[in-house]
């Protein structure tokens, strides 16, 4: 999913704002915990915009072709998806 640069500002602040209301201690100053909320929100979403074009690349190179939609192709896309996750998370 692709978020714009809107989304990601409005979501990171909802997240320190919930991280202030718990008991959580923050160490530093507020503006650069928020800049690396917005850093980690950046790069999960670049790394889902990247694992999707691979899944769609091995999707594409299949012989038997599957329309875009169709249980068939959201199983198999989302195995693919979850297996290109776990490769690039250990």
């Amino acid at each position: 999913m692709i978020l714009s640069e809107d989304k990601i500002n409005h979501l990171s602040h909802l997240i320190l704002n919930s991280l202030k209301k718990s008991p959580v201690t923050l160490n530093g100053d507020e503006v650069l915990v928020l800049r690396e909320i917005k850093r980690l929100i950046a790069s999960e979403v670049h790394l889902d915009v990247e694992v999707d074009s691979i899944v769609r690349k091995k999707l594409a190179a299949y012989t038997m072709k599957f329309a875009e939609g169709t249980p068939d192709w959201n199983h198999q896309y989302n195995r693919f998806f979850e297996e290109e996750m776990r490769k690039r998370r250990r």
